[in-house]
């Protein structure tokens, strides 16, 4: 296996990528694809209808090309001829054509409750009950809608929408996800658990030609570092070829106060920024009627105390923007910025008057200890308004469930797009998505809202959904369900002798034309 091969001489003519994944990947069955870890290393093995570009644009993938019908209720997508399953034992020995019966075969395993798949919820109430999924013959393959959605093509991009093929599902079954067979430009290996997972190329992929062929590399190999900072020295001796996620602890030994890449890294390394569609916010829980979070202009006060510049500058080494728009960060048509300014003392103290709030004793602020720091700032502007907090630092895992459950006040939350598309952002409000059955953790109800959102699904016309989007986020500025804190950006340091990665907005790794200047 060329990944592990001791010989010096073969392998030192291979290009072998090699990246960490510290908290791990639980699967690589694009059904749990949940995880931007998990997401991260399905993205090389699996393909889907449609793919997006760096710029996020919505671009053939096994599908050539799609009709809408008049009605905005049926889509139609040709696929391409000649795009093949990797090789694998149970179809043996012959070449595994994709065809339409594949994708109805998917997305029906996705839906079906006894798949349990992380995925199942982006069908939710809007397939056709009864027949939604078609194929008619091996290259047409039809999603059939009971009303119009206007996001479905992006969602159609997601990694639980990647094809897999039946035969492999009933031999390997629960195994799949460690056993996986794709058409992606990379085919599965071995995989070590915690050590090591090993993905070499696939020679049979369908989007390279003589011109351009895909993938450059020979392999790519995932280490299961746990530790940031073991993950960071690996990187820096050389065992790593790229490297992402500082922690407030260790991000000013890389950084400089503002945001470039310290001297001493600069000769064998570059930094990169990108955007990432996460914005980063306080939440307040509608529901906890007897905490002063429940006057609006209590909220209003913290809203308008927190000093964000700041928090990027020295917390953040300039790394993203202080949040000076609604909940729809920079990068989606649901963005605007809001007119006056955002951190505002005078205003602040002006609405923490007309409260009338008396604090008997600190409002609990829960958060997760990587962003202590953030909310010890947000803890030290309260105070110089008049407003008590005290700071909960719990593990991840327990703040997942405490927000879903509905347990917490007021919390440190973030959300990253699972989808580009700003209606993504706006169903964090729906009153229908209240955790844990959506992503509505705030549990903000409104009926005008979800008038409006209902409508935002159905609008195709790019100028009346931006008018919807500002309407919405009027909703949600007059009513404050959260503190924005800051956009978010992603950080990658890059070995000088790797080229061709592309990182879009959502934080997808593109290896397909990778190649290293002097592979090692």
């Amino acid at each position: 296996m060329l990944i592990s091969c001791k010989n010096k001489s073969t392998s030192s003519q291979k290009q072998i990528f090699r990246f960490n994944s510290s908290s791990g990947i639980t699967s690589l069955d694009p059904a749990f694809a949940r995880t931007q870890e998990n997401i991260r290393a399905v993205n090389q093995v699996f393909n889907g209808l449609l793919q997006l570009d760096k710029e996020l644009n919505v671009i053939p993938c096994i599908a050539k090309k799609y009709v809408l019908s008049n009605d905005a209720k049926t889509y139609t997508f040709t696929l391409k001829k000649g795009v093949l399953f990797h090789n694998d034992p149970i179809f043996n020995g012959q070449k595994r054509e994709v065809v339409a019966n594949d994708f109805v075969y998917s997305f029906s395993r996705i839906i079906d409750p006894t798949t349990a798949s992380d995925g199942a919820w982006i069908f939710n109430d809007i397939i056709d009950p009864l027949k939604p999924f078609l194929a008619p013959n091996d290259s047409t393959f039809i999603i059939q809608l009971k009303k119009p959605f206007t996001p479905l093509l992006s969602m159609l991009t997601m990694a639980y929408c990647y094809v897999v093929p039946h035969e492999a599902i009933n031999h390997y079954q629960s195994n799949f996800g460690k056993h996986p067979i794709g058409t992606g430009p990379f085919l599965f290996s071995n995989w070590a658990d915690g050590i090591k997972l090993n993905l070499v190329k696939n020679q049979q992929y369908f989007e390279s030609t003589r011109k351009n062929p895909i993938p450059s590399l020979d392999a790519i190999s995932i280490s299961f570092i746990q530790s940031k900072q073991t993950e960071l020295l690996a990187f820096t001796q050389g065992n790593l070829d790229i490297f992402s996620g500082l922690e407030s602890s260790f991000k000013d030994e890389i950084l400089s106060s503002t945001g470039l890449l310290n001297p001493k890294y600069t000769r064998n390394f570059k930094l990169k920024k990108y955007p990432f569609l996460n914005t980063e916010y306080l939440a307040f829980n509608f529901e906890k009627q007897s905490s002063p979070i429940a006057d609006v202009y209590f909220r209003k006060a913290i809203h308008h105390c927190i000093d964000r510049e700041k928090m990027i500058k020295y917390l953040r080494n300039g790394v993203g923007e202080p949040a000076d728009g609604g909940f729809c960060p920079k990068g989606l048509p649901g963005y605007q910025k809001i007119g006056a300014p955002t951190y505002d003392v005078a205003l602040a103290k002006q609405f923490l008057a007309k409260s009338a709030i008396a604090q008997t004793k600190p409002l609990i602020l829960t958060t997760t200890s990587n962003y202590l720091d953030l909310c010890i700032l947000v803890q030290k502007n309260c105070e110089e308004i008049g407003i008590k907090i005290k700071i909960d630092v719990v593990p991840s895992s327990l703040l997942k469930q405490q927000k879903s459950a509905g347990d917490l006040a007021f919390f440190r939350s973030s959300w990253i797009a699972d989808y580009p598309d700003g209606e993504n952002y706006m169903a964090c409000f729906y009153s229908i998505n209240k955790a844990p059955n959506g992503p509505n953790y705030t549990r903000f109800s409104n009926s005008q809202y979800d008038s409006l959102y209902t409508k935002l699904l159905l609008e195709s016309n790019p100028t009346k959904r931006q008018e919807l989007f500002i309407a919405l986020q009027n909703i949600l500025e007059v009513n404050q369900p959260y503190i924005l804190l800051f956009y978010d950006e992603s950080i990658w340091i890059e070995n000088k002798r790797v080229n061709g990665i592309k990182i879009n907005a959502l934080n997808h790794l593109d290896l397909k034309q990778v190649f290293f200047s002097n592979p090692s």
